[in-house]
C-alpha cells in the first residue's frame, strides 16, 4: 500500500531527481478525450458560425455578383474601399456608431458592476434571489418589446408626456428627439442587460477570500474603505477582461434595436454602421461596400482588443491573455 502511494506519477519529477516524461499528444488526447469530447460542439459551433463566414470577406476585393458566386465575380482590389470611405454616409453612421458606443462604455459598462455590489451587499439570501430573479428577466425579452415599452412611456402618447402636461409643463417626446437618442439606446440596453450582466461580477465577488475582509474590519476599516481596498482590487481583473472584450464591438452597437428606431429619428441620427450595411448591401445590392465595411469593422476591433491588452500588460494586469513573458 505504502508502496503504491509513494511512486511517482506519469509525468511528474521522482524523488531522485529525474525529469518529469512528457507525454505524447496521442496520450494526452486520449487521457482528456471526455473533455475534448464535451467542447466538441462549441467548437464547431464557431468554426461553422463564426470562423467560416470570415472566408466571406473576400467580397469586399469584389464586384460581387450573387447569382455569379465568389470565385467568377471580378476582382476589383482596393476600389470598394475607396466607395466606402468617399461616402459621406459612412462617416455619418461612424459618427452616430461611436457616439452611441462611447455613451453605453460611460453609463451601461459601470451599471452591472454597482448592481452587483449592491446586490452582494444585501444580508438576507431571500432578497438577493428574488432581486436577481427580476432583475434577469428583461434579458430574455426581445427588443421588439421593450422599444413598445419604451415607446409607451416616453413617446408621444405616453406616460412621461401626459405626466409633464399635467404639470403645467411643455410635452416631450424623448422617442422622437435625435439628440437624445444615444442616452435613449442606453438606457433600453441597461433596463435589458445590466441585470443579466451581473452574474459574472457576482461570481467575483464570491470568489474574494473572507479573510481580507474580517483582516480589513480589524484594522479599523469601515464599509467604504473596504469596499475600496478589498471588494474593487479583488474584482478588477473581471472589469478589466471585460472591457477589453467590449472594446472588441467598439463598432457594433445592436442592429435589430438600432432598426427598429431608426425612422423615428431619421438617417441622420438613427444610421450607424450596422444599419448602413443592411440597407446598402442587403436591400440596395452593393455587396462589395458593405463588405468593406464588415471588414474594417473587424480590423478595428481586434486592434483595439490586441492595443488594450498590450496596455493591461504595461500595468502589470493579465487581460484577456498572458503575453509572451509571462
Amino acid at each position: 500500500m505504502t508502496a503504491t502511494l509513494d511512486a511517482p506519477r506519469a509525468g511528474t519529477a521522482s524523488s531522485s531527481g529525474e525529469r518529469p516524461r512528457r507525454l505524447s499528444l496521442w496520450r494526452r488526447l486520449r487521457r482528456d478525450r471526455v473533455m475534448l469530447l464535451l467542447t466538441l460542439p462549441g467548437l464547431i459551433y464557431f468554426l461553422v458560425f463564426h470562423y467560416g463566414p470570415l472566408f466571406g470577406y473576400v467580397v469586399a476585393f469584389k464586384d460581387y455578383q450573387p447569382y455569379i458566386g465568389f470565385i467568377d465575380s471580378a476582382w476589383v482590389g482596393l476600389r470598394n474601399f475607396a466607395t466606402v470611405f468617399g461616402d459621406p454616409g459612412v462617416w455619418n453612421a461612424l459618427g452616430n456608431t461611436l457616439k452611441i458606443t462611447l455613451t453605453q462604455l460611460v453609463l451601461f459598462f459601470p451599471a452591472p458592476i454597482a448592481l452587483a455590489l449592491l446586490l452582494n451587499s444585501v444580508v438576507s439570501d431571500r432578497v438577493r434571489r428574488f432581486v436577481q430573479s427580476v432583475v434577469y428577466l428583461p434579458h430574455f425579452i426581445g427588443w421588439v418589446i421593450i422599444v413598445s415599452v419604451f415607446q409607451q412611456i416616453l413617446g408621444g402618447a405616453g406616460a412621461l408626456p401626459n405626466l409633464l402636461q399635467g404639470a403645467g409643463l411643455p410635452r416631450y417626446d424623448m422617442m422622437t428627439d435625435p439628440d437624445a437618442f444615444p442616452l435613449l439606446v442606453t438606457l433600453q440596453v441597461i433596463w435589458k442587460d445590466a441585470g443579466w450582466a451581473t452574474i459574472i461580477f457576482l461570481a467575483a465577488l464570491l470568489a474574494i477570500n473572507q479573510d481580507l475582509y474580517e483582516a480589513a474590519a480589524m484594522d479599523g476599516a469601515g464599509r467604504w474603505r473596504r469596499l475600496w481596498h478589498v471588494t474593487l482590487p479583488g474584482i478588477t481583473p473581471i472589469i478589466i477582461l471585460l472591457l477589453i472584450l467590449n472594446l472588441g464591438s467598439i463598432l457594433s452597437v445592436g442592429f435589430e434595436q438600432i432598426l427598429l428606431q431608426r425612422d423615428n429619428v431619421g438617417p441622420e441620427a438613427g444610421e450607424v454602421l450596422d444599419t448602413f450595411v443592411y440597407f446598402n448591401g442587403v436591400k440596395d445590392g452593393q455587396w462589395g461596400p458593405a463588405a468593406a465595411v464588415g471588414l474594417v469593422k473587424t480590423i478595428v476591433g481586434t486592434a483595439m482588443v490586441l492595443g488594450a491588452n498590450k496596455v493591461a500588460h504595461l500595468f502589470g494586469h493579465e487581460g484577456v491573455y498572458r503575453g509572451g513573458d509571462k
